[in-house]
């Protein structure tokens, strides 16, 4: 890749409005994961129309399982992106090459390793779940776990553009991906009754293809740095990106996998309840992608900004992404409240199942608004490298907080869904006050230098 161009004014963060620039990256980026979020989605809406409920658990639950890989991965080029930013704010384009491979270097053999130990593992990985359609879990998880190498490339080649100012081309790759993976659906699932075999291959396809055509598109556009094939290799810069990125992946899997642990709490209730979770986790999907959005741009509007020495620019963008999340947050909160049955219903014509999701979505319904806050801070602070506290105030209230309250909601309430599901914002609320605290501790620190 040549340094065909300057940097693009509109992917430069460090001048101008504030609201402008913020919304102008997050819009992208929010489409790129709706789109993103439909893979599963799909496969959801698809089986649960043309199969059976062991379907529709095998599903739900072997995207919970290569979501944990998933999240390790995307944590790790979060915090390549957020070096290859400050690189930006700087002005030091040169070291943006060299960075990204140092990080290539890294995931080529994560990818290996994970590929094999997922493919390998995935009956203990189900057992593990509790999952009540045990098989068609397995044959999920082999099959996105064999395709592991396609579901990583989409993630490292989004997290590259992010990082330099651009989430146009992520949102162009992963369009390309979402219809494939729709057309390859109903292919294989509707027509040749393959069921969750259809649905897994037919996600593993359509990640192939966007990433095939992803790296036509990018060899014809400019970009503003220079990469070469040599760069590809372990260095000091592998060791800044796995140190930038090691300990939010480590928060990202760890918070995911409190929530694994929450699946496995209520597959073992039942399969409505299960089933029931599985639609509820898939309607979430959706709506949390605003404040997960919200997050990944503040951190790339962030780390711009503090390689530019404008730390001021960067907490007005905290403020006001705060402010206007929280405000779409609120409306959100309300609705799933009192109708969470009509986005459930959606992905089952089962009453039982329905009146289960709904019943778990009145239970996490505030959190809409409450994540708003917390992924605002996050973002922030991964933006200024401030990674670690991100870990320890992640794992802290996933491990200590919503694990912890789902068992005991789960054992007071008999299982009921809706007091289980509020063990996610009790989490959520922890998280604000620990981070709003640490805020305060390096606005102090700022004052006396």
């Amino acid at each position: 890749m040549k340094d065909k161009a300057k940097f693009s004014n509109k992917d430069d963060f460090t001048e101008g409005s504030i609201p402008k620039k913020l919304i102008g990256f997050m819009l992208p980026v929010l489409g790129a994961l709706i789109l993103q979020a439909m893979y599963g989605a799909v496969d959801m809406l698809i089986v649960g129309r043309f199969s059976d409920a062991e379907a529709i658990s095998a599903v739900a639950t072997g995207t919970n399982i290569i979501n944990l890989f998933n999240f390790l991965i995307t944590g790790l080029t979060m915090g390549m992106a957020v070096l290859i930013g400050q690189y930006i704010g700087e002005k030091r384009n040169d070291k943006v090459g060299k960075t990204i491979g140092g990080a290539l270097a890294l995931f080529i053999c994560m990818t290996v390793v994970l590929t094999v130990f997922v493919v390998s593992a995935a009956p203990l990985l189900a057992k593990l779940m509790r999952a009540p359609a045990l098989n068609g879990t397995v044959t999920y998880v082999r099959i996105c776990g064999a395709g592991l190498v396609f579901i990583f490339s989409y993630n490292i080649l989004s997290g590259i553009f992010r990082g330099i100012g651009n989430s146009r081309l992520p949102l162009m790759f992963v369009a390309i991906a979402c219809v494939v993976n729709i057309i390859g659906d109903l292919i294989l699932v509707a027509i040749f009754d393959m069921g969750v075999s259809g649905a897994a291959i037919a996600t593993v396809g359509a990640q192939a293809v966007s990433v095939i055509l992803s790296l036509i598109i990018i060899r014809k556009i400019p970009l503003p740095f220079t990469f070469k094939i040599s760069d590809i290799k372990f260095s000091s810069r592998t060791l800044r990106v796995l140190k930038m990125g090691a300990p939010i992946a480590t928060q990202d899997v760890l918070s995911n996998l409190s929530f694994l642990v929450i699946c496995a709490i209520i597959n073992d209730i039942g399969l409505a309840a299960g089933s029931g979770y599985g639609i509820a986790q898939k309607v979430l999907m959706f709506i949390m992608l605003i404040p997960s959005s919200l997050m990944q741009s503040m951190a790339a509007f962030v780390s711009q900004n503090v390689g530019a020495k404008k730390p001021q620019r960067a907490k007005k963008a905290m403020a006001f992404g705060m402010a206007g999340g929280a405000s779409i947050g609120i409306l959100i909160s309300v609705f799933i409240f009192f109708y969470g049955n009509l986005p459930a219903s959606l992905f089952s014509t089962e009453a039982e199942y329905i009146k289960e999701a709904a019943a778990y979505l009145r239970g996490f319904a505030i959190d809409t608004t409450l994540t708003c806050i917390l992924f605002s801070y996050i973002g922030y602070f991964n933006g200024c490298g401030k990674t670690l506290f991100v870990m320890c105030q992640g794992v802290g209230t996933a491990l200590l907080v919503r694990m912890p309250a789902s068992i005991i909601m789960k054992a007071l309430t008999n299982g009921n869904l809706t007091f289980i599901g509020m063990a996610v914002p009790i989490s959520t609320i922890i998280g604000i006050i620990t981070s709003t605290t640490y805020f305060l501790i390096l606005k102090n620190k700022e004052k006396k230098v």
